[in-house]
């Protein structure tokens, strides 16, 4: 029998068995998690086309995306095979990010949900057993800190909801909040007075207020919003003439 050779073995040998379906159900049926495996039909296993690894990964990773049926809907198996002979120590951020990819394509074919994916890690390299761990919350200097950022809401800054004597405190950024917190609901020719005082603080560099202004303009809900900038300049020692 003649030899096929392929510059990335690993990765031939690794696609030609877990894109047959049967096998990549033995596979999942072995090492999915039950309660994972319990949300899963099987049955349902397909294929998906593409790869999310890097492109300076490739000769070391290879990677297999299943869609599957779940009882939250259409999820997916992500399958990465790590073969190069020095484990990677970010893989589990490699993994979150591929991830991550796979559900931006969900959201790039129409759904307005984000999918459950699922990633599984198949390792092969010299190193044994794998010395690094697989979560991403670990690839870290600060454990503890990532873990409240990223297991909990992010923060919002909700202008709208602000009031306007609190925004005012807010030394340099004042002027942004309270003009981006009014600027579709109100004639803005009524915060005259407030962008004024604002101004007179000399927080704000020429380049902003210029850039402020044109926002005014453009955006503003003013009646006569170049007579405006006028009046707010008129009244501002600092930026008159502008």
């Amino acid at each position: 029998m003649s030899k096929k050779f392929t510059p990335t073995p690993h990765d031939a040998v690794f696609k030609q068995f877990l894109s047959e379906k049967e096998t990549a159900k033995d596979f999942f049926d072995i090492w999915l998690p039950d309660e994972i495996k319990a949300l899963c039909d099987l049955d349902s296993l397909k294929v998906e086309s593409g790869s999310f690894v890097d492109s300076e990964m490739k000769n070391y990773q290879s990677d297999i995306l299943y869609s599957v049926k779940t009882e939250k809907g259409q999820g997916y198996l992500y399958l990465l095979i790590e073969h190069q002979s020095t484990p990677d120590k970010l893989m589990a951020w490699r993994l979150m990010r591929y991830s991550m990819a796979a559900m931006q394509k969900h959201l790039e074919a129409g759904h307005k949900e984000l999918p459950l994916v699922f990633p599984i890690l198949f390792y092969c390299g010299e190193k044994s057993p794998h010395p690094y761990s697989t979560d991403w919350l670990d690839c870290f200097s600060g454990r503890d800190i990532a873990e409240k950022i990223y297991t909990k809401p992010f923060k919002l800054v909700d202008v709208t909801t602000l009031d306007d004597g609190e925004i005012m405190q807010h030394k340099r950024m004042a002027l942004l909040e309270l003009i981006q917190k009014h600027i579709r609901r109100r004639d803005m020719a009524e915060l005259l007075n407030s962008i004024v005082k604002l101004l007179s603080y000399n927080y704000y560099t020429d380049n902003q207020v210029i850039t402020m202004f044109n926002y005014l303009i453009q955006e503003g809900n003013a009646e006569q919003p170049a007579k405006l900038i006028k009046e707010i300049a008129r009244q501002t020692e600092k930026h008159e003439g502008h």
